[in-house]
């Protein structure tokens, strides 16, 4: 315990010394959202790609997936570094960071804003991101919490609470900046972890190495044979995880907002080979990993509370795999990923209200200081609320996939074609808004939050928003193409041109 608890305090102290260190270098709103759109390769790549992976992926994820897929839940970390990372590095930084500015849009809301000519969309999209990325934001707390509760026998609700004020302290005292530095220090940390979670998960011997652990797999009864294969016995169900949680990030705005920070072109290169790399080992060394959950606990799910809690898998089989001091520094890589992902979250969410819809559109004479009063006010708004939804009993893939779903669902499609096709009218996009957001809902009230459907619901409202936006702009009126011409600027038509 005493090797846990000195990892902890050590990480503890580096994080809150970044703050402080990183507070020195905030001098308006532009530097604590964005860094002053001055962040360099290696801090965007890491911030995207720990900002993409937290404790939901290590605990929620990996072990539920793992348990229902088997081997072939790997394909989604394959899909996470092929189509959430290296794809959206190519497809959707360079425009991105030349669209927003021109337009001078330092977020979502405000680009939907000045893209389509719409105040009413700003509203709509800020209050969507603040409301729709508490659950999200919780299943982080409840996947912290699982492993926290496990390795050190504190009751759950009190690891969440502490994760909480960790996350509210660090970020208030340095915005982006400490938010960068920070998640620079939690990847390496992440990469070191995850490529000992590896090592010794496979050569446990209740695995026995990996041929022997396929061959366990494989004679597991009833479903071995599915969980050997190529792609499981749940071909569809796997390609529905892949697309929601890999085409998913095109429209998160926590993830596009990383695109908005950085420097120049030439840093984007290197961040799209980084950020890919650093995708593929640990979202595929995380599903990998949960794939041999059925052998480590003898095909029984965890029972929690009289009921069966596959978010217990992974937490169980690190317990029972690694030595204390490589347990120690398993628990600071789950803790990694997540407070960057949380601290993403927060500043995303707390922008949405301060800068879009208060300053923005309710009270547009308001003092930058003010702003950032707010800012930080809301930032712990978001917590306390995250905290809230934390408690309830939901299963962490099942949040997450809810939250992602309805944010994507929404915003993915006219984020896109608004980024490339100036054919797109402000119908197409409210139609995207509509259709997208209502597929997600109202599949939620149709089958609950069920984690059977929550996956499938969020990918159907992902894809019929990108159907649909089109259509709708191809039979609408078109916006004024001055509007439009300076949406995209001189800058875009140039490389239009060499394109």
């Amino acid at each position: 315990m005493f090797i846990k608890y000195a990892f902890l305090v050590l990480f503890v102290a580096v994080m809150i010394g970044v703050g402080i260190y990183s507070r020195r270098r905030i001098t308006g709103v532009q530097d604590f959202l964005l860094g002053g759109r001055k962040m360099g390769a290696w801090m965007s790549a890491f911030a995207y790609g720990t900002t993409y992976f937290s404790a939901v992926i290590f605990i929620g994820y990996a072990g539920k997936t793992g348990w229902g897929f088997g081997l072939s839940a790997t394909w989604v970390g394959i899909g996470n570094a092929v189509i959430g990372s290296l794809l959206a590095w190519l497809v959707l930084a360079k425009r991105t960071r030349r669209m927003t500015h021109e337009l001078n849009a330092s977020t979502m809301p405000e680009f939907f804003e000045k893209r389509y000519g719409s105040k009413a969309m700003k509203i709509v999209t800020a209050i969507i991101i603040f409301v729709f990325l508490v659950p999200y934001s919780a299943s982080v707390y409840q996947g912290l919490s699982y492993l926290f509760e496990r390795a050190f026998g504190i009751p759950f609700v009190y690891c969440m609470i502490a994760m909480a004020v960790l996350t509210a302290i660090y970020l208030l005292l340095g915005g982006y900046v400490a938010t960068a530095i920070n998640d620079f220090i939690q990847g390496i940390i992440m990469i070191i972890g995850i490529i000992l979670m590896i090592i010794f998960v496979i050569a446990n011997p209740a695995v026995g190495g990996l041929g022997e652990g396929i061959r366990k797999l494989s004679e597991i009864p009833g479903d071995g044979p599915g969980l050997v294969s190529v792609f499981s016995n749940q071909p569809l169900n796997l390609l529905a995880l892949i697309i929601l949680t890999s085409l998913g990030t095109w429209g998160l705005p926590q993830m596009v907002h990383k695109f908005y920070a950085i420097k120049d072109e030439n840093a984007i290169k290197k961040a799209t080979v980084v950020s890919t790399l650093f995708a593929a080992l640990i979202g595929g060394g995380a599903y990998f990993v949960g794939a041999f959950g059925r052998v480590y606990l003898d095909n029984q799910v965890p029972v929690v509370n009289g009921k069966a809690n596959f978010d217990m898998i992974v937490p169980m089989m690190l317990e029972k795999s690694l030595p204390e001091a490589l347990m120690a520094v398993v628990i600071v890589l789950v803790l990694s990923a997540s407070m960057s992902t949380l601290s993403s979250l927060v500043l995303v969410s707390s922008s949405a209200i301060s800068l879009d819809l208060l300053k923005g559109t309710l009270f547009p004479k308001m003092k930058k200081e003010l702003v950032m009063v707010i800012m930080r006010m809301l930032c712990v708004i978001f917590v306390i609320l995250s905290l809230v939804v934390a408690l309830t009993p939901n299963a962490i893939l099942t949040l997450m996939s809810f939250s992602w779903g309805t944010i994507a669902g929404a915003f993915l499609a006219p984020f896109v074609y608004g980024l490339y096709w100036k054919g797109t009218t402000k119908s197409g996009a409210w139609a995207g808004f509509i259709t997208g957001f209502g597929c997600s809902i109202g599949g939620t009230i149709i089958y609950g939050m069920n984690p059977q459907y929550a996956p499938n619901i969020g990918a159907v409202s992902m894809l019929v928003s990108l159907v649909v936006v089109p259509a709708v702009s191809l039979l609408s009126s078109k916006l004024a193409k001055k509007d439009v011409d300076e949406a995209y600027g001189k800058r875009l038509v140039e490389a239009e041109a060499d394109i």
